[in-house]
């Protein structure tokens, strides 16, 4: 084996369609049960993966003026099961670079934090497709230590493969296999290029698709205007509904903020004023308004139905957070494995967001609703808007993303 390795991480988060969900609850509970409920592991990380989300969107935000998407859950699972296997500074840049104060949140509330966050949004439901899977893809000649295997699948659920690295086609094609399968062949092709002496690869994914709580008609859906910027407008199909929103202004971000719920626990929130938001938005501004009970606006709400992807190369995005060591030589990864010494060499991610009607598993739905007859105002999204995915069990921000243009692949 060569004095010095590198590790390919591959971070991958998966689709939303936007369209649904609520996490089942057992009938029966326990006082313990239902004090887990009340005050859940997840919650205690839910902050910090907010702040995160945030940070990790003005990062990107100021790179570049274009569509992009992201899931902070699944950058977050990945680094917090990559630090099972990391010490001295390694370990401490990670996850204080997820935001994390090593001195207020012990590392057992940490990794039991995303225990249970993982346990509960891979719990069966009949409403919405919510699952989540890492894979640890080990080279046929690496040991790894039994600690952090069992640590791994313990704590994150992992699975591990056997893998031939030194084939790095066939390598390829078991783990974009194995995303491909994941995500229900939303995602392929992840990985176009592994490092030579690359030993292990730690993959994750999420999946999410849904039904909105209040479908639009596919038949109101026309082709409108989308102005990207003062010089740039674009012709996209714009869904139309009339009816009661969790619409309102808010004279802090200067923007209309409309919240629409799917079928359960998860709500996406879309916010149209860019500029403004994307240096003051918090983890507290989410938080307020989320526990506020707004009642419903009548409205005709103009959103476009669209399909976007995003790529991020989170190398030099997570160095800007101090994440720095895993990725040189002075990386110490000494708790995967006593082999040789490991760097992190690649760290990927993709997601995929559709937004349209309905979804396909509610083609034959009808919704009504009561409404008074007074003529309602009139909200077009037809300019770059926010956007986030939140479930609300967990209090996760399953996805984050700028929409600069619908039409706009990434």
């Amino acid at each position: 084996m060569p004095p010095s390795i590198s590790w390919g991480l591959l971070l991958l988060a998966g689709l939303s369609c936007l369209v649904a969900g609520s996490l089942a609850e057992d009938a029966q509970e326990t006082e313990a049960s239902k004090h887990d409920q009340e005050h859940p592991a997840s919650h205690r990380i839910a902050p910090n993966l907010a702040e995160l989300s945030f940070s990790l969107y003005r990062v990107l935000a100021h790179e570049s003026n274009t569509t992009n998407i992201f899931s902070p859950v699944s950058i977050a699972t990945a680094l917090a099961s990559l630090s099972l296997g990391t010490k001295a500074d390694t370990h401490t840049q990670i996850l204080e670079g997820l935001g994390f104060n090593l001195t207020e949140t012990t590392e057992a509330d940490i990794h039991q934090g995303f225990q249970h966050l993982l346990q509960t949004l891979n719990r069966p439901n009949h409403q919405l497709q919510l699952t989540t899977g890492i894979g640890l893809f080990i080279d046929h000649n690496l040991k790894l230590l039994d600690k952090f295997l069992e640590d791994v699948k313990n704590l994150y659920h992992s699975e591990a493969f056997s893998t031939n690295f030194t084939n790095t086609e066939e390598a390829k094609k078991q783990i974009n296999t194995y995303v491909e399968k994941g995500t229900q062949g939303k995602i392929v092709d992840l990985v176009k290029d592994l490092d030579r002496g690359s030993v292990l690869a730690l993959v994750n994914y999420i999946f999410f698709k849904g039904k909105w709580e209040k479908p639009f008609e596919v038949d109101h859906t026309k082709e409108e205007d989308f102005h990207v910027d003062q010089a740039t407008t674009v012709r996209v199909p714009m869904m139309n509904r009339v009816g009661m929103f969790d619409l309102h202004y808010c004279p802090t971000l200067a923007s209309w903020v409309l919240q629409m719920d799917y079928l359960g626990d998860v709500t996406a929130i879309f916010i149209m004023s860019m500029e403004y938001v994307e240096d003051t938005i918090t983890e507290k501004f989410l938080d307020n308004f989320l526990k506020k009970d707004y009642t419903g606006e009548k409205a005709k709400v103009h959103f476009p139905k669209l399909s976007i992807s995003g790529t991020i190369d989170l190398k030099p995005v997570l160095s800007s957070l101090g994440i720095t060591k895993v990725f040189n030589h002075e990386a110490e990864l000494s708790g995967i494995t006593k082999d040789a010494p490991l760097r992190l060499s690649q760290a990927l991610h993709k997601a995929v967001l559709t937004i349209d009607e309905r979804g396909t598993e509610a083609a034959g739905a009808t919704f009504l609703e009561m409404m008074p007859m007074s003529l309602p105002p009139e909200v077009k999204f037809d300019r770059p808007f926010l956007v986030v995915i939140y479930e609300h069990s967990t209090k996760s921000p399953l996805f984050v993303g700028k929409v600069v243009n619908p039409t706009q692949l990434h």
